[in-house]
This record gives structure tokens, sequence and C-alpha cells, in this order.
């Protein structure tokens, strides 16, 4: 059972974490929710398409301009804490690496940090621990936050996930994290090469096995782009094959900027698998 806010979820029911960035300059949107009306937007959106976590980050991945703890603060705080009031049941993520950020997000309403940096600030998990919050611990290759690998190296890049998301798990578990809202995600992107995260997304069998629930952050990115030689805004089925793929081999929860395509990808895969029935059955039965 994974439990995150008020909800639970069942081994096999698929989960949909949405993004809203709070970022001028996100790769994929370019700022289109940095203001707070189009971001409640989204978010009512989101929710009327199957979206169960809402996903809140401050600051964009890659490299750009600084933005230090208290404007990723100025950012997120408030936001969450309105998206806290007007949708109580909704599961509120913050993408955060900072402890100091994450420690104001909680106070704010915060079911989840989103630790998308593997651990860089030890005392995430002190915060989620402390609020009883749940983390998602990620493999990013020792990359400091914001930076694009270069030349990175692996004997085996799946060991490496392994060794690295399992420890971060099992350390935020004996910090006091309830172990049922602890999550894995393998970091598509983040301190890979395109190889590497073909590779893991093949193998992801090998971290659903460690019975940790996983989390796969797919959605338009870079190695989906060089894959099929896609610029980002033509990512889209390269990104839900993707997500099928992953759904197959036992994913759990997909951050996401198209929710109602994801939605539709993950119930015919958990209808093929036998976890779900189909919404309408009456070919040759009338």
């Amino acid at each position: 059972m994974l439990r995150l806010g008020r909800r639970e979820f069942g081994p096999h029911e698929p989960v949909i974490m949405a993004i809203v960035n709070r970022t001028p300059d996100s790769f994929y949107d370019q700022g289109a929710t940095f203001r707070d009306e189009p971001a409640l937007a989204r978010v009512e959106q989101a929710v009327a398409e199957g979206a169960a976590i809402i996903d809140i980050g401050g600051v964009k991945a890659g490299p750009g301009d600084e933005v230090t703890a208290e404007e990723e603060a100025r950012r997120t705080v408030g936001f969450v804490a309105e998206v806290r009031r007007r949708f109580p049941d909704v599961v509120i993520s913050v993408d955060t690496w900072r402890a100091e950020v994450g420690e104001a997000v909680c106070e704010a309403g915060a079911d989840l940090l989103n630790d998308a940096w593997g651990g860089v600030d030890p005392a995430l998990a002190e915060v989620a621990a402390r609020y009883g919050a749940g983390l998602v611990c990620t493999h990013a290759g020792g990359s400091e936050p914001r930076t694009r690998p270069h030349r990175v190296t692996y004997d085996d890049v799946v060991a490496d996930i392994l060794r690295v998301t399992v420890g971060l798990a099992e350390r935020a578990v004996r910090l006091g994290v309830p172990r049922e809202s602890v999550l894995i995600d393998p970091g598509h992107d983040f301190g890979k090469s395109t190889r590497h995260s073909l590779e893991a997304t093949r193998r992801l069998g090998e971290m659903v096995e460690t019975g940790w629930p996983v989390l796969v952050s797919l959605s338009n990115k870079d190695f989906v782009g060089e894959t099929l030689d896609r610029p980002v805004k033509e990512r889209v089925l390269g990104t839900l094959a993707t997500t099928a793929v992953s759904a197959w081999l036992g994913a759990q929860v997909y951050r996401v900027h198209e929710v109602a395509e994801t939605r539709q990808v993950l119930d015919m895969v958990a209808s093929i698998a036998g976890h779900r029935p189909p919404a309408v059955a009456r070919r040759g039965l009338v």
C-alpha cells in the first residue's frame, strides 16, 4: 500500500502526478504556469483529468538564472497553501532539493517532497520525517543540482540506481519517514546519457522487485527526444510509448505534463494486465 497525504493506493493502482511549474523558464511550457491564475487552472484541469498528485516546482531543473532558496519558497509556499485550500484531497508534492524549502512547504500543507537530485541535501529527508511527509528518492548520479551530465559512465547503470535509491529509501525510513510513503525514482536524464535512460527503462522491473513503489518522470525528456530525434513539443508519442513499457514493467507513479493521454495509456495497460476491467464490454455479448 502506498500512502500519501489522505490517499491510499493499491499495489496495482497506477497514479498520475501532474507537473505544475512555478518558473518563468521551464523547458516544456516556457513559464505558462508561473502566474497564480493559470497555475491554479492547470491544477483544476489536471485533477479533472485524473491526476491524484500535483507536483509543484519552483526551480527549473536545467541550468539557468540562479534561484535562491528564498525565491524558490516565494514561488511555491503560498501556492501550496492555496492548492491545499481549494483541493483538500489532492496529494501535494513539491519538487525541491533544499531542506529549508521543504520545511516551508510542509508547513503550508505539502504531503510529499520530490527530491529529484538524489539526497544532495541530507536534511531534506529529516524534514520529511519530522512532518510525516512522503519522500521520492531519486538517482541523479551524484550530479550537482541544475547541471547537465558530461561523459558520465557506469559499470552497470541499473546496479548504481538500485544502490543509491534503495540506500536513500532505507535511510529515510530509519529517520522516521513512513515506509509506505517512500518512493524510488531511476532519474531519467539526471546524471545519465540517453543510452543510460533507455537501459533504466528496459530494466525497470529490477527496481520494482525491490518492493519500493517506483516513480518515473519521463515526460518529454531529452532521452525521448534524442531517441526519436524530435524537439520538445514533438515528444508526446515517445513519452506515451515509454509510459506503456514502464507500466507493463510495474512502475506505479508517473510524473507527466499530458494527464488525459497518460490516463488512457495506464488504463489500457492495466486492463491488458488484468488489473482493471474494461469500462464497457458489449462486443460479442449483445
